[in-house]
């Protein structure tokens, strides 16, 4: 069987089971306690908790998951991976143990046909009930059931005596034993049963709850009859694109079978989350993304490999991945633009990197010592981008370790370090709306589409985040007050588009909305009571600011007109990656790998203002979003989508999937005016323009300038060009003349001179020197040719003197950098000698002063300072 195959009998045998089918959640849930999605579960938390929506009660999918917690042992086992597909089957407060173990036994034995001599089973200890499931009902022989305690069979591991409070139950593991993986876990059945208070505290929940997991490409290899998951039909296509874009033959237990492996699952992680606009960076999700990126390129680097070669395998991958997710295939040309700036950006550093860490390496052995410091394991991170886990992995070869204390420490100290929440208890954690929920399932009806007015009630006041009964205007400091209403009219910020303003009156109150967001389904009106008191279940006229909503209309629907002229003039490939929306203003971030010229921005601008012109009709309708996708409906990806979606059409040449609120037509979006583009991201760039009035008065106040400056240089608008071209080529031959005289007037300092007067400190020549007649542009340029000149060991730190001012420049060659030194820092120490101050670079930095008197001080400075630096 398939690793496709496997995934649609799962499905489809819960399904025949009465479970609702649900799509996978994105990789990046909005969830605050997790990066990544690492579990089938995690999109039904609001479910488990009786939050949820009651239509269904039992569910299957197939969720893409991603973790990292294992990341060191990728490749390396046969079955640790970071991406990876759970496939589950859920209850809440439907089927128990009795309905979950039955069905997981029919599945494995009937429908997949294993046998089951090759199965055994574990339960927790106590667990009577599941044990004599397995055992009386299913029949499955007792020497093959093992009764394990709380860090093997109860979730989340050890919660009966001293794990976290929350919900948690026993669960039943099943495990295969084949003629591939020797023995494997396959399936976990976890039993939610109940809620721990404290320890030794459990609780019956009122509503018992079924959270089952079964690895695909586990529970594949296993059907394959293969060792590892990388040896199926899934997997080997990757992992031999891998080896060929090496030039290598891919041997299993060769040298390099464990890199190639992990290459591969890299490959694979970054293909799905930059597809869903998650990017490389330093912070959150995009450092996970920039760790499995490096570590994939170092691995082909110790292989010999010195061009980029990862961006080649996103298409292997959306090729192999391509049944059950075909809209990879779309983003490939983003995926490979934004891996391959990436590698070549990393790989300019990569060897000097490499070089420092072996240095490392040697030093610490000589030193006798087994731990390298945290200090250097940060300064790696920090100068060469070489990720902590890659270190500690690489020494772990050379039988060494890391400090991974101090380096915390270091992290810390610079404000590197970003945690999400952990365990059950934030895994579950509830707040004010979760109980406002239980009452009002659906939250909020939003009538915005039609309407700025309408008529509501309160069902809930929020201050200081917490619920109140009323709440009345305030006489010091008017504090924030959140108003729920069962509906309204006031659109919830959300889809790029800001949330709208105006005002909310009931009988006794007057309040006034300055935001309006949107969470667990329900519109919060943000703002202060002016007038009386606000009080639960009061009616109340909703109404927002009518103006300021048609602006935001005339934006966002501008944005679907400039997707569709962007994929006219750039290619399918220009897709969203992000928008802001706001009153007659919007700003839109797309897939490009270059700069837009001038020539195909007006190009742009003139299709979007052709289409306005045009005035088609904007109309939407609602449908299922497999019918949304197959009439061509645009989604965003990485974007959540419910099973009903929202479609916006404009005319015939847009379709896109959209809640945010739009125009009757395309013609009463009047003027669109391009006025900037700039990158963003690798591959991103963003699109900033206007529309309606604010389109207007942008061009009305470019003319005023234009007319000012054509009074200024007195001719006429249209030739304003010419006369500024005329007056930058007199500035420049009035330049060129300057600096003739200047070089015939002022007695030079030649670079030679200079590295003949260094004052040589062991391996290392430093240069501090008064240079009499020089401009701070000069003093750089002069520290560029010292470097090019003496290659290496050369640090230069040169001051002049100009209208009682003095300026002073500092440079290092690379070698010093990589031993830590940082010219910023030197002039840091130089600088207050002169009574000034200033830094920059690691290789070059500039400062002023004020003290020229002082300028033998600092050049004494100078030297005592590096001299300390190069000591310690």
């Amino acid at each position: 069987m398939t690793t496709d195959e496997l995934r649609d009998a799962y499905l489809d045998f819960f399904v025949s089971k009465g479970c609702v089918r649900r799509p996978s959640d994105v990789l990046v849930p909005n969830d605050s306690t997790v990066l990544f999605t690492p579990a089938g579960m995690n999109q039904f938390k609001r479910e488990f908790m009786g939050l949820g929506d009651p239509a269904f009660t039992r569910a299957t999918t197939c969720q893409k998951c991603l973790r990292t917690g294992d990341i060191d042992n990728v490749g390396k086992t046969a079955f640790h991976e970071t991406f990876f597909e759970m496939m589950g089957n859920f209850s809440f407060g439907d089927y128990f143990k009795r309905e979950a173990i039955h069905w997981a036994w029919e599945f494995l034995i009937q429908v997949l046909k294993l046998d089951p001599e090759r199965l055994t089973i574990t339960v927790y200890l106590d667990d009577d009930e599941a044990y004599d499931i397995w055992r009386k009902e299913v029949k499955v022989p007792a020497n093959r059931i093992s009764r394990l305690g709380e860090d093997d069979n109860f979730w989340p591991a050890g919660a009966p005596t001293h794990g976290p409070n929350g919900v948690c139950g026993p669960c039943s593991e099943i495990f295969y034993h084949g003629n591939g993986p020797k023995e494997v876990e396959i399936w976990n059945l976890v039993f939610t049963q109940f809620n721990r208070l404290g320890p030794g505290e459990l609780e019956p929940l009122p509503k018992k709850n079924i959270d089952t997991g079964m690895g695909l490409e586990r529970a594949a290899a296993c059907l394959q009859g293969v060792p590892t998951v990388f040896a199926t039909d899934i997997f080997k296509p990757i992992v031999a694109a891998v080896a060929q874009q090496l030039g290598v033959d891919y041997v299993a237990d060769g040298p390099n079978g464990t890199r190639i492996r992990r290459m591969a699952d890299h490959a694979r992680a970054l293909t799905f989350c930059i597809h869903e606009n998650v990017k490389p960076s330093n912070e959150k999700q995009g450092s996970v993304l920039r760790r499995l990126l490096r570590r994939a390129v170092i691995d082909a680097y110790q292989m010999g490999q010195r061009e980029p070669f990862l961006h080649a395998l996103p298409t292997v991958v959306a090729e192999v991945m391509g049944r059950p997710y075909p809209e990879l295939k779309e983003s490939v040309p983003r995926i490979r633009n934004v891996i391959r700036e990436e590698e070549e950006q990393f790989l300019r550093t990569l060897d000097n990197g490499l070089k420092r860490l072996d240095d490392l390496f040697r030093k610490t052995k000589a030193a006798g010592s087994d731990t390298i410091s945290g200090k250097e394991v940060f300064d790696l991170h920090q100068t060469y981008g070489i990720w902590v886990d890659i270190t500690e992995s690489l020494a772990t070869e050379h039988n060494l370790r890391i400090d991974r204390g101090g380096f915390d420490k270091s992290m810390e100290a610079h404000g590197e370090i970003s945690r999400p929440m952990k365990g059950a208890a934030a895994v579950f954690a509830t707040g004010p709306l979760d109980t406002l929920k239980s009452s009002y399932h659906h939250g909020s009806e939003f009538l915005g589409y039609t309407t700025t007015e309408a008529e509501g009630k309160v069902i809930g006041i929020l201050e200081q985040g917490k619920l109140a009964d009323s709440a009345s205007a305030a006489t010091d400091g008017d504090p924030l007050v959140v108003l729920i209403l069962d509906s309204t009219p006031f659109y919830g910020e959300s889809g790029g588009q800001v949330g709208d303003i105006g005002e909310i009156k009931g009988e006794h109150f007057l309040f006034r909305v300055t935001d309006t967001k949107k969470d667990n389904d329900f519109t919060l009106h943000i703002g202060q009571v002016v007038e009386g008191t606000v009080t639960l279940e009061e009616a109340v006229q909703a109404r927002v600011d009518p103006e300021r909503r048609e602006a935001i209309r005339r934006a966002h629907s501008a944005t679907h007109v400039l997707h569709h002229a962007l994929h006219i003039h750039l290619g399918k490939h220009a897709q969203q990656a992000g928008s802001k929306v706001e009153p007659d203003r919007l700003r839109f971030d797309f897939a490009n790998p270059e700069a837009v010229g001038r020539e195909r921005l007006r190009a742009i601008e003139e299709t979007v203002n052709h289409r306005i012109l045009q005035a088609e009709p904007v109309s939407w309708s609602t449908m299922p979003i497999s019918e949304a996708k197959s009439l061509g409906a645009m989604a965003l990806f990485g974007e959540k989508y419910p099973e009903v979606v929202r479609v916006v059409q404009m005319g015939d040449f847009s379709r896109e999937l959209c809640g945010g609120t739009h125009l009757d037509n395309v013609g009463q979006a009047g003027l669109f005016k391009l006025i900037g583009e700039e990158s963003v991201a690798a591959g991103t760039r963003r699109i900033t323009a206007l529309t309606g009035k604010a389109a207007l008065e942008f061009v009305r106040q470019e003319e005023d300038l234009l007319a000012d400056v054509a009074s200024t240089l007195k001719v006429p608008t249209n030739l304003v060009g010419e006369r500024v071209s005329a007056l930058l080529e007199e500035i420049k031959t009035l330049k060129k003349q300057a600096s003739q005289r200047r070089t015939e007037t002022t007695p030079r300092t030649s670079a030679d001179d200079l590295l003949a007067a260094a004052t040589v400190l062991g391996d290392v020549k430093v240069v501090a020197q008064l240079v009499e007649g020089a401009s701070p542009d000069e003093l750089r340029q002069l520290i560029d040719v010292l470097r090019r000149k003496a290659e290496t060991g050369l640090a230069v730190l040169l001051l002049t003197v100009a209208d009682g001012k003095v300026s002073l420049a500092a440079g290092l060659t690379a070698d010093l950098i990589a031993r830590g030194l940082h010219a910023g820092l030197w002039l840091k120490d130089v600088a207050p000698v002169v009574g000034g101050g200033g830094g920059g670079r690691p290789d070059l930095a500039q400062a002023g002063g004020k003290n020229p008197e002082q300028v033998p001080a600092a050049l004494d400075k100078a030297l005592e300072s590096i001299k300390a630096k190069l000591a310690g």
